[in-house]
């Protein structure tokens, strides 16, 4: 739409000849791009003489015990500069670039912050942006100069151009990098694991103390208590045991239920076939659950485990939520990848609420490199469709 406003305003064309016509081509936008182009030659000289005479004295003195804390201070400077050229970037070429995350030491004192100021590669990339920016800006500046003294006609177009080159190479340098993004997101991925896995153990430690801990203890007090009993009364002190044998069962069934929450022995013994369909069976909905698993080896524990107990959540969601007839669970592998589905036909409008469940699992999942995905249009079906990274199972494990 751009490209034809500017077709429709070219001088000549149709329509043309009035003041009107110039606005989008004589625009802020231009002028912002002049004033980028033109302003590159000075920014890109003082960027270019901080950067390579602070590092070169900086590595010359290497060997002394002022080169590195010199050339620590050089990049500081550089990673303080790009940050004035980003915002020179988005108030003149409206190009909006995110900040880097902000240095984080691994060591404590000053050697760890120098250490981390060299090691920084924000830094480095925005030295190789201040080496390469002074020779652009200075052919920038003259084209600009000179178009703006004997090429006015084409002055829109060139300066779109040469803007252009430099969006891209403010964005591909000044930016923050793939890798260090993928970290700050597996940083974060780690402490979304770490909350859910003190979460867990806050569960167990709380199911343990309410059940059969509690059991237990009144297990231990009633058995004493017949124990007293078994000369003066045998007969209350059989009733006695005979009751402290059912809380024993009980206790024992509380014990395996959590242990099931835990890990499942049968996804252990038999894997994710058998696991899922043990599950599929205590899915309430009238219809039943049709279970289809198709691996031609088994993954690893962990990643089976994750598997077993996102279908686990899906199929009580469903029973409880839903109000589903039928509803599918598939698990297949693709590639290097482990896919999970669950589908129903009930009534739909399930989401990622912040602090639902759906939106803890979907955490869960993330933060292992995998995929949530729903589709669940109000009046249904649903789908969700999970994707885990496919990790072999260690040798010598069935």
């Amino acid at each position: 739409m751009e490209g034809q406003q500017r077709l429709a305003d070219k001088p000549g064309s149709p329509g043309g000849g009035g003041t009107a016509q110039h606005r989008p081509l004589y625009g802020a936008q231009t002028w912002g791009a002049v004033a980028y182009l033109l302003l590159s030659f000075p920014v890109g000289l003082v960027g270019f003489v901080f950067t390579v005479v602070v590092l070169s004295v900086g590595l010359g003195l290497a060997v002394t015990v002022v080169g590195l804390p010199l050339m620590a201070l050089g990049l500081l400077g550089c990673r303080a500069l790009a940050t004035m050229e980003r915002a020179r970037t988005g108030k003149l070429l409206g190009e909006r670039i995110p900040d880097p995350e902000p240095l984080s030491p691994r060591r404590p004192g000053p050697a760890g912050r120098v250490l981390a100021l060299l090691a920084d590669g924000q830094g480095w990339r925005a030295a190789l942006y201040f080496t390469v920016l002074l020779p652009w800006g200075v052919f920038t500046f003259a084209v600009t100069l000179a178009v703006l003294i004997v090429g006015w006609p084409v002055l829109p177009w060139v300066v779109h151009s040469l803007a252009a080159v430099n969006r891209m190479l403010a964005t591909s340098l000044l930016s923050p990098s793939s890798l260090s993004e993928r970290v700050r997101e597996l940083e974060d991925d780690r402490g979304t694991v770490v909350d859910t896995a003190a979460a867990d153990l806050r569960r167990i430690e709380r199911d343990l103390h309410d059940g059969a801990q509690a059991r237990l203890v009144a297990l231990a007090m009633d058995l004493g208590l017949a124990k007293e009993k078994l000369t003066e009364d045998p007969e209350a002190a059989a009733a006695m045991v005979d009751a402290a044998h059912g809380e024993v069962k009980l206790a024992l069934q509380e014990l395996r239920d959590l242990a099931r929450g835990i890990h499942p022995a049968i996804l252990t013994d038999r894997g994710l076939d058998a696991a899922l369909s043990s599950v599929a069976t205590r899915c309430t909905i009238p219809g039943g659950v049709r279970v289809t698993v198709s691996l031609p080896t088994r993954p690893a524990s962990a990643i089976e485990g994750i598997a077993y107990f996102t279908a686990t959540e899906l199929l009580t969601n469903i029973s409880k939520h839903s109000h589903a007839h039928t509803a599918t669970l598939d698990l297949w592998r693709t590639d290097d990848r482990l896919m999970l589905q669950v589908h129903d036909d009930g009534n739909g409008g399930a989401q990622e609420h912040p602090g639902s469940g759906l939106a803890g699992l979907a955490d869960r999942i993330r933060a292992v490199d995998g995929v949530f995905l729903i589709h669940s249009p109000h009046g249904g079906p649903t789908t969700i469709t999970v994707e885990l990274p496919w990790h072999t199972r260690s040798a010598g494990r069935s």
